[in-house]
């Protein structure tokens, strides 16, 4: 017998990229299309460095919310299994009890449950307004989720209308939430996003001191300064006392 008969094949870590998709009625139309979208043309990709990566395998998960919140699947899937289901959009916005529905599936008892183990997930919000319900209680209860504590976070806000304080309470720094202002800009951000996350959060390790949140902001701001109609964090802010830049007034015709 050599040496080689001896080696054994040591199972993947498991990597779960969660979208949190708001489908209240303000997204009707071009919004919720491109949305759609983006994340049906993102699989393949996702797909891809899953399948290279030696280190863990990506699965993707899906909520959305609007009166109520429902998962597009029961588990988690394989981006080559994950067959998108169109989402249409209509009634309030839930973003308190979406926060409390995963804030029960980030558990063993839940979709955290691979028997390799699991690298902690990556989750990005998207929305266009602002919560209908108790959203302080529902962050509350998910804050307290040592799954969230680690989990990267990124918030995707569609336009001016959208609560961009919320969406930083979500995932504590506004450096995290990324403005769109057209279908193009928010079909690029889905796309980065969801890449570099994925890249990212499937790692063993990062680099030095720095978090894997830090490292996916760092990415994706740099990569939002080549798409027209998108801004970072930081740009909003710096950008708050001056006129916008004839790309970020809101276009979603």
């Amino acid at each position: 017998m050599g040496l080689l008969d001896d080696v054994v094949c040591v199972p993947r870590r498991t990597m779960t990229l969660f979208f949190l998709i708001d489908t209240s009625g303000s997204m009707v139309g071009n919004k919720i299309g491109a949305v759609n979208d983006a994340v049906v043309n993102v699989l393949p990709i996702l797909d891809e460095i899953s399948t290279s990566n030696p280190d863990a395998e990506i699965k993707i998960a899906a909520l959305e919310f609007s009166n109520d919140t429902r998962w597009l699947y029961d588990e988690p899937k394989l981006a080559s299994e994950f067959v998108w289901q169109d989402v249409s959009a209509s009634g309030l916005t839930s973003l308190g009890a979406a926060c409390a529905e995963l804030n029960s599936k980030l558990s063993r008892n839940g979709f955290m449950q691979a028997a390799s183990g699991s690298f902690a997930p990556a989750i990005i919000l998207l929305s266009d307004g602002g919560p209908t319900d108790d959203f302080e209680n529902g962050l509350s209860k998910l804050k307290g989720n040592n799954w969230f504590k680690a989990a990267i976070k990124i918030a995707i806000a569609i336009g001016d209308d959208a609560d961009k304080d919320v969406l930083t309470q979500f995932t504590g720094t506004n450096e995290a939430v990324f403005t769109v202002h057209n279908i193009d800009a928010l079909k690029q951000v889905i796309r980065v996003v969801a890449v570099t996350s994925s890249q990212i959060g499937s790692k063993s390790s990062t680099a030095g001191e720095t978090t894997k949140q830090e490292q996916v902001i760092k990415e994706v701001t740099d990569a939002t300064k080549d798409i027209a109609g998108a801004q970072s964090g930081s740009e909003t802010d710096s950008s708050a006392a001056t006129a916008p830049a004839a790309d970020n007034y809101d276009d979603w015709d």
